[in-house]
């Protein structure tokens, strides 16, 4: 069965960071095999992993948008055959892991049935596989409207502020009403400065009543790679980044 890791939170936080980590973290584990979704539509992730990336799942709804509302076959294929080819050329298939980019939000014309059988695509696509883990935009767009699968394990990122543990807290409010099945919550708090977080954050991570996974140390490894332009996945083993982030997967295991 295909387990689900979606990571979330305000922008700036590292989210697509920790993705990419995860991401290696599951390869190097020989834990199965891994398709990556970028679902922020800045579409970083490929760079955090060092790999290319020429097409979205945006530029195929564009391209569909108005033969699928207009019930219209494609190049002679039926609609659901025809997202299915272009979903899979799309794919960036590489050594452990395949990514697919969710690419640019809508624009003004009606998507409404592009999205149901595209969001019936991905999860088939995604059913062929071990894990998924989805780089999440901050307004959760993707989960709200369904166009990704249903998530296991929602990990929600916060840089050491109390704006950023307020955010965080607002995340696992707006997954509550969304309904899109999601299991296990857990609150990363990462760049953090010093052995623990302040005591006013931690009464605000109480207040909204989130799991706190851990915290990761502010990392200067990470934005010496950052600075050269260098894939994340790049991060030495004993990195203190990676190190943090995986003693907290280990802690979660159970949710993988």
């Amino acid at each position: 069965m295909t387990k689900t890791i979606a990571v979330a939170g305000k922008g700036g936080t590292g989210k697509t960071t920790l993705s990419a980590l995860i991401i290696d973290y599951l390869v190097r584990k020989g834990r199965g095999s891994v398709l990556a979704i970028d679902a922020d539509p800045s579409t970083n992730l490929n760079l955090a992993l060092g790999v290319p990336l020429t097409d979205t799942v945006g530029d195929v709804r564009e391209e569909t948008a108005t033969a699928v509302g207009g019930s219209r076959a494609l190049g002679g294929m039926s609609k659901w055959d025809y997202l299915d080819l272009r979903i899979n050329e799309a794919l960036v298939e590489e050594r452990g892991f395949d990514l697919l980019a969710m690419g640019r939000p809508e624009g003004p014309g009606c998507y409404c049935a592009a999205n149901n059988i595209l969001r019936t695509s991905v999860d088939r696509l995604s059913d062929g596989y071990d894990y998924v883990v989805i780089d999440n935009e901050a307004g959760l767009e993707h989960l709200s409207r369904r166009t990704t699968r249903d998530v296991d394990l929602l990990l929600v990122v916060s840089d050491p502020t109390l704006r950023g543990i307020v955010a965080a807290g607002r995340v696992a409010e707006v997954v509550n009403e969304l309904k899109t099945d999601v299991g296990a919550i857990y609150l990363i708090v990462n760049r953090v400065t010093g052995d623990a977080l302040p005591e006013l954050l931690m009464k605000a991570i109480d207040d909204f009543k989130l799991k706190l996974a851990g915290f990761i140390p502010a990392d200067p490894a990470v934005n010496d790679l950052d600075s050269h332009g260098e894939p994340i996945v790049k991060l030495p083993a004993d990195a203190l980044s990676r190190r943090a982030l995986e003693t907290i997967l280990a802690a979660v295991d159970g949710e993988l």
